[in-house]
């Protein structure tokens, strides 16, 4: 990205292409670069003098997730979600309210295969889902109540979902990732 005219233009310092390289690196390792065109994407990181020459390495490449690749808590990458997607997604936490946990299992266990968008919010209602029944069956069916407050939550969630957002129920258990 451009700040101004010229910044492209500015000399890179080795802090500025470590970042580069990991990119690389992380494309290797995901398959999506050659041996040859590693090495040869890795020369220009490691040789270039400017920002426009570290851009040009890197320019077709999806940024790396938020840490390493190999770090367990840095999310996948969700990539484009489609308008299936977000229906999926919203009616999960919306199948909550009918069948419990089950619904939404179904749906991450189906449709998340193919959508890490789903997967994530299915799970999220799943998670939501069990924590109301624990509640209840601890609270000999008192936190029966809080049912019709969690249909609150859970419409939030699905209208969340439509709009292509990410949504996480506060104070939850979270068993399933």
């Amino acid at each position: 990205m451009r700040n101004d005219q010229g910044s492209d233009l500015l000399r890179v310092s080795d802090a500025e292409r470590e970042p580069v390289i990991a990119r690389v690196q992380d494309a290797y390792a995901d398959g999506r670069l050659d041996h040859d065109e590693f090495e040869l994407r890795m020369q220009l990181a490691m040789t270039g003098k400017t920002r426009a020459d570290l851009l040009a390495v890197t320019h077709d490449l999806l940024p790396a997730p938020s840490g390493r690749a190999k770090d367990k808590k840095a999310k996948a990458p969700l990539g484009p979600v489609t308008g299936e997607d977000r229906m999926l997604a919203s009616a999960a936490h919306l199948l909550g309210i009918v069948t419990l946990f089950v619904g939404p299992l179904v749906l991450m266990l189906t449709s998340g295969k193919r959508s890490e968008y789903v997967r994530r919010q299915a799970a999220e209602a799943v998670n939501f889902q069990l924590t109301l029944l624990v509640v209840t069956l601890v609270t000999f069916g008192v936190g029966g109540i809080v049912y019709a407050v969690a249909w609150i939550a859970s419409a939030v969630a699905a209208i969340m979902a439509l709009t292509g957002d990410d949504f996480r129920y506060p104070w939850i258990a979270r068993p399933v990732k």
